[in-house]
């Protein structure tokens, strides 16, 4: 039998004890909240790389904290996220700053 009908077997089947019960309504609950924070991340990182600024880089950042902090996410993916968005916004401000002289008229030389 392939794997898919004993994991949905193991799935549909209920808790029988009343500790068992809870378990699964706080892991249900936990689950909600875990989906819920990751999709704000998510969101949050795909903005801040689309729409390069200080402001949604500084949000993306506390939502990777948050999302670290209630262990939605581990610690060392958080750091290396916040810094390749600091990354990002450095060579951003780099590019800006090193626009390309205005181009001057050049003045003709009479004939004389």
């Amino acid at each position: 039998m392939a794997k898919s009908f004993w994991r949905d077997i193991l799935y549909l089947q209920m808790p029988q004890t009343k500790s068992a019960k809870k378990a699964l309504r706080v892991s249900r609950r936990r689950a909600g909240v875990n989906s819920l924070v990751s999709q704000k991340v998510k969101t949050a990182l795909s903005l801040a790389r689309k729409k390069i600024s200080l402001e949604n880089i500084k949000k993306a950042e506390s939502l990777l904290d948050q999302a670290a902090k209630k262990r939605v996410i581990p610690k060392k993916r958080a750091s290396r996220l916040k810094s390749r968005l600091a990354k990002l916004l450095k060579k951003t401000k780099s590019e800006k700053k090193t626009k390309p002289p205005k181009k001057t008229k050049k003045l003709k030389k009479k004939a004389s």
